[in-house]
């Protein structure tokens, strides 16, 4: 039976056309670098943004802690500058799936790299409210390990009185999302193409499934409680 859906925001329930990870590209190759999206995308796709940068540079081989918290700060104020003025908008079926859950009296729950000023800034923007439309937002500034690490699925579990990942699902647009989920024991562990990675990719962390709309997750949380 599934209790509670942890799901990604960027990529995932928030559409902002990657301007995370273009952003994190553009800071890193401010710096002397020319990584491509795509390999932005295969190495920091999901982490928490500081350990992103760094994994990308690790690509070169390169180890630089000063110059990750360089490029960190960078982008940290660009992204904040993107996200002030550009559009941000619900991924299609987000609100319609959000509602659904609920009504089904299964909770609601928003997992992200994102530190929690930049996450908390992002549903305002689109409107969404803790407590009406998502029972919690957890994010990489509250918990001590990030993704692959299950803390934040554990976090929420703690917040919202779920005694066991069995009763759990999660859904993300990167194969991180996908690990996070398994690590923490979630019954259910869906990938989504709508954002940072390809389907090939998130096939590479074995999920349950991969879906290309919000709305297909449904159809599988119905069958997971019905045969749990």
């Amino acid at each position: 039976m599934i209790k509670m859906v942890v799901f990604d925001m960027a990529g995932t329930t928030v559409d902002e056309d990657n301007v995370v990870y273009k952003t994190v590209q553009r800071a890193i190759n401010e710096q002397g670098y020319d990584f491509t999206l795509e390999e932005v995308l295969e190495a920091g796709a999901g982490k928490e943004k500081l350990q992103a940068i760094k994994d990308v540079l690790a690509l070169k081989g390169v180890q630089d802690e000063a110059l990750a918290q360089v490029i960190f700060k960078n982008f940290a104020a660009s992204l904040d500058e993107a996200y002030r003025t550009m559009p941000i908008k619900e991924q299609p079926g987000a609100g319609q799936l959000f509602q659904a859950l609920k009504e089904r009296k299964i909770f609601v729950v928003l997992n992200t790299g994102y530190s929690r000023p930049v996450a908390e800034s992002l549903i305002t923007k689109i409107g969404w409210q803790v407590g009406r439309d998502i029972d919690a937002l957890v994010t990489a500034t509250d918990v001590p390990r990030n993704r692959p690490h299950p803390d934040m699925i554990w976090f929420a579990m703690e917040q919202l009185g779920v005694p066991d990942a069995t009763l759990v699902a999660k859904v993300g647009d990167s194969a991180i999302d996908i690990a996070e989920g398994i690590n923490a024991g979630c019954l259910v562990n869906v990938g989504i193409t709508t954002g940072a990675q390809t389907r090939q990719q998130l096939l590479s962390a074995s999920p349950a499934a991969v879906i290309d709309n919000l709305l297909e997750l449904l159809p599988l949380v119905i069958t997971a409680t019905a045969t749990a």
